[in-house]
């Protein structure tokens, strides 16, 4: 029962991040006027990566939120069926996990290779290897840790 209750509330945590890390103003344009001191060079002080980057970047958090949303909705079911003694239907959801992580990490590698930017080409290849090392037992993943994961991603990419 409180495997069920730690599940509702990191969903509720999750979903509730997913809903603010779309909330990010707009980035001004080259040419605009700027509001404050310090000019509207793009990316100034902002971290923010060059090149390529809101292509990778959007690929990536597609990836990584595809990859959690897949991970609550299928640790749900898995947990649902561990209940109901339903032991294939929770080797499915454990499956469906294991997939949407090895996805995950193929994609940041893929989009690793992709990125023209340094910052942004180590920060996923690391992911990567990060995301690697969670494994597949998914007992030892800590739901925290792909929530942290994806937060240093929207650093780097927010603009």
């Amino acid at each position: 029962m409180r495997r069920l209750l730690a599940v509702i509330t990191v969903t509720a945590v999750l979903f509730t991040g997913a809903g603010c890390a779309d909330d990010r103003p707009e980035p001004a344009t080259p040419g605009a006027a700027s509001g404050g001191p310090g000019g509207g060079a793009p990316g100034a002080g902002s971290g923010a990566a060059g090149g390529n980057a809101p292509e990778v970047c959007a690929a990536a958090q597609a990836a990584g939120d595809t990859a959690v949303r897949t991970y609550v909705e299928e640790l749900g079911k898995m947990v649902a069926a561990v209940g109901a003694n339903d032991g294939t239907a929770a080797e499915t959801a454990r499956k469906r996990i294991s997939a949407a992580l090895t996805d995950w990490r193929a994609a940041l590698r893929r989009e690793s290779g992709r990125a023209e930017d340094t910052q942004l080409k180590t920060l996923l290849a690391d992911m990567a290897a990060e995301v690697g090392t969670l494994g597949t037992d998914v007992d030892a993943i800590d739901e925290t840790e792909l929530d942290r994961l994806r937060q240093r991603l929207d650093q780097l990419c927010a603009r």
